[in-house]
């Protein structure tokens, strides 16, 4: 990507396509990008470090686009290592430096970096303090949990940029050239899913200013029609559906609740459903199911009996749901059991501790194996989740 944001805010960050699990926990199939800025002004801000993973290949970069001089602050945004793991290095490297955070962030330096010494250090700055560097003033404005309870969110009136910490953040080394969306989403849901009301006010917030490019911690800068990306994140922190549409999400054993998950979606494109997606638990990526029972405005589960409970990887994935603070869908059940069905039961009252979700009441009870006589049950659930 070119290295100029603007004549005076130069990229410096990294691709690291190496890492498997983001997180050691969401598939990465084409990498992260830890973002990382500097400005270059009568003073010198450095926006952010990186993961020390990637520690070498962003000292290089800093020590290019600084050409010879000598940086005046590092603005840490967000605490989380993939950010701040440099934080050390820089205060060893650049000793008279001063780190510029919130108060929160400072508290938690020593958390991450033992025995330094942070006093005389550090600026705590507050909600709408500005920080003049000479010509441009840099604003500050608070996001607390978005999606750390220190975060915040800096503004260059001067070039229009607003550093954005992990908000508008994606999955994907810059390297690869893919929408933004799907991976946005995916990110969205999944690292921030559960602050929908931070991330309202965060939008809020910046809703009056006047902003050309928005530069977050992960994934590309943004920059055009700004719109379109600030839409879908208002979306997002909304809880509301993108798509019209049903999303089946089944655990499996032996293969009869996936027959029983692929009927159902036969009979619901029969009755006109026009988006259908399935997802079978035991083998698909999770985080990309809950991307999905977050985009459609319909979801069914089907899942096997376990143990009096319900088979784990259906447990894991509502567990994950009700985690991202899933809500204000419409849910309908499939529960299979040999003997003692259960897995109904436990999915219902693991639905039933979440937000706003319109659950119909029948329960479908499938015996091991889908049969004709069981047609009449999944009909009905069809027509109840598509009403």
């Amino acid at each position: 990507m070119n290295k100029n944001i603007t004549p005076s805010i130069k990229y410096i960050g990294v691709d690291d396509t190496m890492l498997d699990l983001f997180e050691s926990q969401y598939i990465i199939p084409n990498g992260i990008s830890y973002n990382s800025y500097l400005i270059l002004d009568k003073k010198v801000a450095i926006m952010d470090t990186v993961d020390r993973r990637m520690c070498d290949e962003w000292w290089t970069n800093l020590r290019n686009a600084l050409n010879g001089r000598i940086p005046d602050y590092l603005v840490v945004h967000h605490m989380e290592p993939d950010h701040a793991g440099n934080i050390a290095m820089v205060l060893s490297i650049y000793p008279n430096l001063k780190i510029v955070a919130t108060t929160k962030a400072i508290a938690m330096l020593p958390q991450f970096f033992e025995n330094i010494d942070f006093n005389g250090r550090t600026i705590a700055v507050n909600e709408y303090e500005k920080l003049s560097l000479g010509s441009r003033s840099l604003q500050f404005f608070m996001a607390p949990m978005v999606h750390w309870p220190e975060v915040m969110i800096t503004y260059d009136s001067t070039d229009k940029v607003m550093f954005t910490a992990d908000a508008f953040g994606k999955f994907g080394a810059l390297c690869y050239d893919e929408d933004w969306v799907s991976e946005a989403r995916r990110y969205y849901f999944n690292i921030c899913g559960k602050y929908g009301i931070p991330v309202q006010a965060f939008l809020k917030k910046i809703s009056s200013l006047n902003i050309k490019h928005i530069c977050p911690l992960h994934g590309p800068i943004l920059s055009g029609n700004l719109e379109y990306y600030i839409n879908f994140y208002d979306t997002w922190s909304k809880y509301e559906a993108e798509s019209d549409g049903v999303f089946i999400a089944y655990a499996s054993i032996h293969g009869g609740t996936k027959a029983t998950a692929l009927k159902i979606a036969e009979i619901l494109k029969e009755n006109g459903a026009k988006k259908i997606v399935i997802t079978d638990l035991s083998r698909d990526d999770i985080s990309k199911a809950v991307e999905n029972a977050f985009y459609f405005s319909r979801m069914i589960v089907a899942a096997s009996s376990y143990d009096g409970d319900v088979f784990p990887p259906m447990y894991d994935f509502l567990h994950h749901l009700k985690l991202k603070a899933y809500q204000r869908r419409r849910v309908g059940i499939i529960e299979n059991g040999s003997w003692a069905p259960s897995a109904g039961r436990v999915m219902k009252e693991m639905l039933c501790k979440m937000k706003e979700l319109n659950i119909i009441n029948s329960i479908v009870t499938i015996r091991s194996t889908i049969k004709e006589g069981d047609y009449t049950a999944l009909k009905a659930l069809a027509d109840a989740i598509l009403k």
